[in-house]
């Protein structure tokens, strides 16, 4: 527990940090860096289930990807609009099954050939592509604001379902794939999840003033006046932000069950591996990006 506790306050100012007021470009770099080491935990696991991953063409194309995003950084003009993101998501892909499919066929055994492609067209979806999400959602108007709301609703979601599951939790909700998981958690952790969803966005303008007078963001960066969406779509939005942050946990367990370990990987002390980090993320970064993409396209 200890060590768990000083890698999140360790890490904590420093992910807010970057959200808030790092240059795009910076924050695509330190996503590929993330979204690589996910990617290759996540390979890891493939080989419990005896596939032989190709996995310097899946980090290449995933790295050409973020490359992607970054290109032409600099002014306060968006890399990518929503638009053109959208081509590149599309792109992406419909072109990686191509990509991986076509690797394969110089593996040497045959048979390998066709799990090895799927594994690296799974890794890329599953991980690249949200995580690009996250970032291009940061480019968009209010960006920080955004991002920093699906943080603070993840992460309080999984603290109550944590503690309340462990103090009162009774009902086990996936026993084969996540043994203690309990409804009680779930629940505790839609209600801590939508409570801070309201309450930041009861709040925009103080703390959006707060964070411009701090000189932690712009002002495109924050919510203002007339830009603060109506409290009920954003509850809602909140309640299926947690549960798919919920589902993303329980997705990654079942990996790792089927695996037969308990953690992706050993890289931060108490939390265990990158992808056992953002597996909420993964699933709760494309649900707020599309109704941000869609409030933008309005």
């Amino acid at each position: 527990m200890l060590k768990r506790i000083a890698t999140a306050v360790v890490l904590i100012p420093i992910v807010l940090g970057l959200i808030l007021r790092a240059p795009i470009w910076a924050l695509a770099l330190v996503a590929a860096v993330v979204a690589l080491l996910s990617i290759h935990e996540f390979l890891k696991l493939t080989e419990s289930y005896g596939v032989q991953p190709m996995a310097w063409p899946t980090y290449v194309f995933t790295a050409i990807f973020f490359a992607a995003l970054a290109a032409g950084s600099g002014g306060e003009t968006p890399l990518l609009t929503t638009g053109k993101f959208l081509v590149l998501l599309a792109f992406a892909a419909a072109i990686v099954p191509f990509v991986f499919l076509t690797r394969a066929m110089r593996i040497g055994e045959l048979r390998g050939g066709y799990p090895a492609a799927a594994a690296s067209v799974f890794a890329f979806t599953y991980i690249a592509l949200p995580m690009g999400m996250l970032v291009q959602l940061r480019q968009q108007w209010a960006g920080a604001f955004y991002v920093l709301y699906l943080l603070l609703v993840v992460w309080a979601g999984d603290i109550f379902a944590y503690f309340v599951g462990k103090a009162i939790g009774r009902h086990l909700m996936a026993p084969r794939v996540s043994p203690k998981k309990t409804w009680e958690g779930a629940a505790a952790s839609v209600a801590a999840s939508v409570a801070v969803g309201w309450l930041l966005f009861r709040y925009a303008l103080p703390i959006s003033s707060a964070l411009l007078h701090a000189g932690l963001i712009e002002r495109r960066d924050g919510i203002f006046g007339l830009e603060q969406p109506a409290m009920g779509p954003i509850l809602l939005l909140t309640g299926v932000l947690n549960i798919a942050a919920q589902l993303g946990d329980l997705v990654e367990s079942l990996i790792k069950r089927g695996a037969g370990v308990k953690d992706s990987g050993g890289i931060l002390p108490g939390h265990g591996g990158m992808l056992d980090r953002i597996d909420a993320l993964l699933f709760a970064a494309p649900v707020l990006w599309y109704f941000a993409a869609w409030r933008v396209m309005q």
